[in-house]
């Protein structure tokens, strides 16, 4: 039986009537649709409809609100520009595909001018190079179940162009020639026309994305910058950079999404300088998510390969949860729990831009074949923000209920401050933790360096002289219930703690054996 285009718009409607209050964050949107084929879309991966789009999105702002329909096709898009009081469906079979501007005609909405990129690199600096941005809005939805199909962006761009450079990269990457840092971060000049995020949102607040999928996001499948009152749900990621990034936001739950991401973070929280002024990242959420490091593609295709091994940035696979890096505004009351890592590095928590990270509560992840430390707490001397930027501090972070197996004998859990700045009051509890093994008398003896201004990562410091957990520069540090293991026999210690006054250690017989 054949299906005319009205039956099939009126089904996608028929279908949001019947679904949960909960997944129509804005019901009043209902009463006015705006079929994107009405203004033009063909939805044949031929045509550019991305006039098309932005054209039914005024109409449905202009009219107080509606429903912009994308019914069942695939559509070839450039930059789409959300406005306020509107919800874009993406019905079943519906898929946004990023054009390419090297083989069709057009270009991506070209990068904001009087963005300062001192302090944080290219992508974060601008939001109108994008398939899908949106600037200052409020009260809009993307809800799915259609797909949003990257194919023509670009997972590159340009470094900060902050006076310094020290702590630009990880030290992993000290063995790329001049060349592949190029291939990787290409001129300023050559990115106008190209798009490189999925989604981009500056401000704004009342915002929810809900029930799509990404395949191949460019840098950022998702980056929202100073938004409020976001919240991200049953949002399935697949891409070569990173997945979902929280930047100065506030007020943010991410929850029952799936995101891998083999060459870059899974979801992370920052607080860059990219609006200018320090802002903390703040009351954000992060629970019942899965974050991966498969090869790209196979988390959606279902086939969860494990071909690739190394990152870009000479590391094994990332993935991970992750605050950090840029971290000049600080972090405030973070959740993040029932989670699960696969096949990816672990969690990390860290500041080294002058930003202060507390209230910090991580508990009930679970994670398997950690390619790096399944716990990273860094403190570090970055600084990269304007003159005066201080060191910052990491205070008042729980974790509990930890169960990591699987993981690179190299890299212990590990807590990290600095001389004269030490990490305070941590508390780790219910942590089990199973590693491969393989350490030797010779990786007992090694002192790390300390890499005050050094790019955080676990690697940083090379093989640690233990094989459960290392901790230098911290203080207040509070152990209950702790127990690791080693598939092989290890020949470092267990633990070494330097620095670390004021230490309590209960109910871990791995210590006092």
């Amino acid at each position: 039986m054949l299906i005319n285009r009205r039956d099939l718009t009126l089904g996608m409607v028929a279908s949001m009537a019947l679904m949960p209050a909960a997944a129509l964050p804005f019901a009043g949107h209902l009463a006015r649709r705006f079929d994107v084929r009405d203004y033009g879309a063909r939805g044949d991966g031929v045509a550019i409809d991305s006039g098309a789009f932005n054209a039914a999105i005024v109409a449905a702002s202009q009219a107080g609100g509606g429903t912009v329909v994308v019914p069942r096709g695939r559509y070839l898009c450039f930059s789409i520009r959300l406005k306020s009081r509107i919800t874009l469906l993406l019905g079943k079979g519906a898929i946004i595909e990023a054009a390419d501007p090297a083989r069709h005609a057009g270009r991506y909405d070209v990068p904001e001018d009087g963005v300062e990129q001192l302090y944080q690199d290219f992508g974060h600096s601008h939001w109108h190079n994008s398939l899908i941005w949106g600037e200052d809005v409020s009260e809009v939805a993307i809800l799915g179940p259609g797909l949003i199909h990257g194919v023509g962006l670009t997972r590159d761009g340009p470094g900060a162009r902050w006076k310094a450079q020290t702590g630009e990269r990880p030290l992993s990457m000290r063995g790329l020639s001049e060349r592949e840092i190029a291939a990787l971060e290409p001129d300023w000049k050559r990115m106008i026309g190209l798009g490189n995020k999925a989604i981009a949102l500056r401000g704004g607040r009342d915002i929810r994305l809900s029930g799509f999928s990404i395949l191949k996001g460019g840098h950022f499948a998702i980056l929202a910058t100073g938004t409020r009152g976001l919240r991200i749900d049953r949002v399935s990621i697949d891409t070569d950079r990173d997945g979902i990034d929280l930047d100065c936001v506030s007020d943010v739950i991410v929850e029952r999404c799936r995101v891998n991401s083999p060459n870059d973070d899974g979801i992370v929280v920052k607080s860059s300088f990219a609006l200018g002024r320090t802002v903390a990242a703040e009351n954000i959420l992060i629970r019942d998510c899965a974050v991966s490091g498969y090869d790209m593609g196979s988390l959606l295709d279902g086939t969860r390969r494990e071909t690739q091994q190394i990152a870009p940035d000479q590391d094994r696979v990332t993935g991970r949860i992750k605050l950090g890096t840029e971290s000049n505004g600080g972090y405030r009351n973070i959740r993040i729990e029932d989670c699960s890592f696969t096949h990816c590095r672990g969690l990390a928590l860290e500041t080294v831009d002058g930003g202060v990270m507390e209230n910090v509560v991580a508990r009930r992840l679970t994670m398997r074949d950690v390619t790096t430390a399944p716990l990273f707490l860094r403190l570090g001397d970055r600084r990269r923000g304007p003159d005066g930027t201080a060191i910052g501090a990491i205070r008042g972070v729980e974790i509990s209920e930890i169960d990591a197996r699987g993981i690179d004998h190299r890299f212990p859990a590990a807590i990290a401050g600095l001389p004269g700045h030490r990490i305070e009051d941590v508390s780790l509890s219910r942590i089990h933790l199973s590693y491969r093994g393989g350490g030797t008398a010779e990786d007992a003896r090694r002192v790390p360096e300390d890499h005050s201004n050094a790019y955080p990562e676990p690697s940083m410091f090379g093989v640690l002289p233990c094989w459960a957990l290392w901790v230098r520069h911290a203080e207040r540090l509070r152990i209950d219930r702790f127990t690791a293991e080693t598939a092989t026999p290890d020949q470092r210690p267990p633990f070494v703690f330097a620095d670390a006054p004021g230490i309590s250690i209960v109910r871990t017989p791995l210590f006092h054996a």
